[in-house]
């Protein structure tokens, strides 16, 4: 079965959409795991705002060591919780990772081809998940069908447009890439996300890929099994 959109930007989430959950919850978790206590003490606003705002999420205590932090973050970790710090630091970590060549991403088969062809039919690109642009970006550099950053346009992040259940994040995607809501395609495997870019007036296409976190859920949208029964036109 194929779904049909009429569309000048597709937003797509990563992690059971364009890739496989469990590759980001095993491989790029375990990687950021021990490196988390190293990443803390560095002196760096990035690292010093996602460190406050870390300790503000966990209740530790003003002064809580970075080893503290970092347990508390890796206790987030194992509960696969959206924290944006951790977000933050996880970002810095797997960017330097894709960099040095220790890690790698991972899509699957049915989704660069598909991106490619809508590119080339002038249809838009964008990126929405909730971990942190610095790590969306080398990941899709990092692919290994190839860089795939020079289709997309855009990235977004929780602190670049706010919560993935929340449909005014939508409005603030569709405000920075100049587009109606009705003209934007949202691709996702959760529900919540689902109903909050429908009651932001998108049209979305849910992926309902078997093995993944969310198959047979129960979608308010079109569910599709591959981005291959995704077809996009202007």
């Amino acid at each position: 079965m194929t779904i049909s959109a009429t569309a000048d930007v597709v937003v797509l989430d990563i992690e059971g959409t364009t890739s496989a959950a469990g590759f980001i919850l095993g491989d790029l978790y375990d990687y950021a795991r021990p490196r988390l206590d190293e990443v803390l003490g560095r002196d760096d606003d990035t690292v010093r705002d996602a460190r406050a705002d870390a300790i503000s999420e966990t209740g530790l205590d003003a002064d809580a060591s970075d080893a503290e932090i970092a347990e508390a973050l890796r206790g987030l970790m194992a509960q696969d919780v959206k924290s944006t710090p951790l977000k933050t630091l996880q970002g810095t970590i797997w960017a330097e990772g894709f960099a040095a060549g220790e890690i790698h991403s991972q899509f699957f088969d049915d989704v660069p081809p598909r991106l490619h062809a809508w590119h080339e039919a002038g249809i838009r690109l964008a990126v929405y998940s909730s971990g942190s642009v610095a790590s969306q970006v080398p990941w899709f550099r990092h692919a290994p069908q190839g860089d795939l950053t020079p289709l997309v346009e855009d990235f977004f992040d929780t602190v670049k447009a706010g919560p993935k259940k929340e449909s005014a994040s939508f409005d603030i995607i569709a405000a920075a890439l100049g587009v109606a809501p009705e003209r934007a395609l949202f691709l996702t495997d959760h529900p919540d996300e689902v109903s909050a870019a429908l009651a932001a007036g998108w049209q979305v296409i849910a992926l309902d890929r078997a093995g993944e976190p969310w198959a047979g859920a129960d979608f308010a949208a079109p569910a599709v099994a591959s981005f291959d029964e995704i077809e996009v036109t202007r």
